[in-house]
């Protein structure tokens, strides 16, 4: 086994971390609707619970809307109940066999406190990358010890290793400024 095994071993774990990070970003409300900030709300139908994008179709009809289309109308009392449980703070408006979602403007208070959770949600995976980096280089380490592979393979592997997190960091980072620049 050389050290580029342990490297790509570990590349799947960071690109789950981003794509998670990813996730958890496209939830965060900016100033534009999107279909991600409700799809995942948990609507109790019929004694079962659905996330709603199981229950109807989310679109967006205009920059500060989102309209909700049930599959079946009698979905329709039971999705406004989630919403209006989820603390959004988004308006609900049913009209006929379809729910509106007016968002609000965001405040500037509002947005700051989004930029915070933007910086820890990124932290948080940051902190994953580095407990994930951290066991492939004690596996390393560990292939030096047990002569599988030489001391220069080893710092090799370091050096490559550190260069595959530099290169995600650089991706969390753009992506957190993504985001940022959303909300402004």
């Amino acid at each position: 086994m050389s050290y580029k095994d342990f490297i790509n071993s570990v590349k799947p774990e960071f690109e789950k971390t981003f794509k998670f990070l990813e996730g958890e970003l496209a939830k965060i409300r900016t100033s534009r609707a999107s279909p991600a900030l409700v799809e995942d709300i948990v609507v109790d139908a019929f004694g079962q619970k659905f996330p709603l994008k199981q229950l109807g179709s989310i679109s967006t009809p205009a920059t500060n809307q989102l309209v909700i289309q049930p599959w079946d109308i009698s979905y329709i009392e039971p999705i406004e109940k989630a919403i209006a449980q989820s603390g959004l703070g988004m308006s609900c408006v049913v009209d006929k066999n379809l729910i509106r979602l007016n968002l609000p403007q965001l405040t500037e208070e509002y947005r700051n406190s989004l930029g915070k959770i933007l910086n820890e949600k990124a932290e948080q995976a940051k902190q994953a990358m580095r407990r994930q980096r951290e066991d492939c280089w004690n596996k390393i380490q560990a292939a030096q010890k047990a002569k599988e592979i030489s001391e220069d393979d080893k710092f090799r592997g370091k050096d490559e290793l550190q260069k595959v997190v530099d290169d995600y960091q650089e991706k969390i980072k753009n992506l957190v400024e993504k985001k940022k620049n959303e909300l402004i």
